[in-house]
């Protein structure tokens, strides 16, 4: 059964209402597509949370506005809408001016920073595990030191 505002995994409860109806999106269309709930769970929420950081004011009022309806009913004719762009984007492991960031594809902001580039690429390679996409990994000057695909 699909969750909605009125049932949902407690690991959504302290998320802003607009990050909760994001990742409970995310979620259902996740477990739409054969995830598990075990693996579904955490990728919407951080896919929310990253969306929340890089959306607009008006998107996130679209999403606070979502009906239960809404968030239970996966899009048919346009199934992309259901599965967020950065969901499918790799992660990059960039230099920082605080030392080493993981940011995904096209996103606005890196999602972590980390002083040492050993936890930036853990930290990658666990979030592009999770969503079975590729680890891409710079030198200090930009070009890329090394692909690890995680594809499913």
């Amino acid at each position: 059964m699909p969750w909605d505002t009125q049932d949902y995994p407690d690991s959504l409860k302290n998320l802003d209402t607009a990050e909760k109806k994001k990742a409970i999106t995310i979620a259902n269309a996740m477990l739409d597509e054969g995830y598990s709930e075990n693996q579904a769970i955490p990728i919407a929420t951080e896919q929310a949370k990253e969306w929340y950081d890089n959306a607009s004011e008006n998107d996130i009022n679209k999403v606070k506005q979502m009906t239960d309806e809404e968030l239970r009913t996966r899009d048919e004719e346009n199934p992309q809408n259901n599965r967020p762009k950065l969901l499918e984007k790799g992660e990059h492991v960039i230099s920082h001016e605080d030392g080493w960031a993981v940011k995904a594809q096209d996103a606005k902001q890196p999602s972590d920073v980390f002083r040492k580039k050993e936890d930036a690429i853990n930290r990658a390679k666990e979030i592009a595990g999770n969503k079975g996409t590729n680890v891409i990994i710079h030198k200090k000057d930009g070009s890329i030191q090394e692909n690890i695909s995680y594809n499913k």
